[in-house]
């Protein structure tokens, strides 16, 4: 943890909840809040306590428990974008802020290229390889403060954000298919890191903020759609 690399994958992930649990504290009231929160931690632990304990470096199951996490993380995302939870958020949090916090992938980005670098993490993961995510982290900075100064507006929004959940659907695949089971850039270029703690939350709750993020903002472009001029 006294290295920034890897610091960032604990650093950042608790940030992302702590995000979370505050926006809902914004728009939904203290006991969701609450209820956010605890659903955070839990969420953290369990996948924690996977990794820990090897649960998902079992690729002779079928299905593999990593397929069962990554199933989980996409209904997490739209069911917290679906709820009533999300529609307060899209509606609550200008829609400006909501692009912003997505720059969480720039600094994300950074430290998984260290990880490649440092033979922790094959170079198809990196910006080095097939994941061009880090156009979506610097991006975001930038359209969230276009939005910000009135520059822009909704067509700015939805333009980029359907860009940004391209590049996340990209590297997710790129993921996938570098997992055991497929082995697609061949076998020592294998995504295993990922099955590690604390590089676990990566796609636990880094993937997962950045796909419920995407739909939030598709949500928010909606609700703002049906308001009357």
């Amino acid at each position: 943890m006294t290295d920034i690399a890897t610091a960032a994958f604990v650093v950042i992930p608790i940030t992302l909840a702590t995000l979370l649990v505050w926006g809902v504290a914004v728009t939904s009231g203290r006991r969701p809040a609450i209820l956010t929160a605890l659903v955070c931690v839990g969420w953290m632990r369990l996948t924690n306590y996977a990794a820990l304990t090897g649960r998902l470096r079992d690729w002779n199951a079928t299905p593999p428990p990593f397929a069962l996490l990554v199933i989980a993380i996409v209904v997490l995302a739209v069911a917290l974008a679906a709820s009533p939870i999300g529609r307060r958020l899209a509606t609550g949090i200008p829609l400006w802020i909501l692009v912003l916090v997505q720059g969480f992938r720039l600094p994300l980005e950074l430290a998984m290229h260290a990880m490649y670098e440092r033979g922790v993490m094959p170079v198809q993961m990196s910006y080095s390889g097939q994941n061009f995510d880090i156009l979506t982290g610097a991006s975001a900075i930038v359209v969230a403060g276009l939005l910000r100064l009135g520059v822009g507006g909704r067509l700015t929004a939805a333009v980029w954000n359907v860009l940004g959940l391209m590049l996340l659907i990209n590297i997710v695949t790129v993921a996938i298919l570098s997992t055991p089971r497929f082995a697609w850039f061949g076998p020592d270029r294998l995504n295993t890191w990922v099955f590690d703690s604390p590089y676990v939350w990566l796609p636990a709750v880094m993937v997962l903020a950045a796909l419920a993020g995407h739909l939030l903002i598709f949500r928010a472009l909606r609700e703002t759609a049906r308001r009357p001029s």
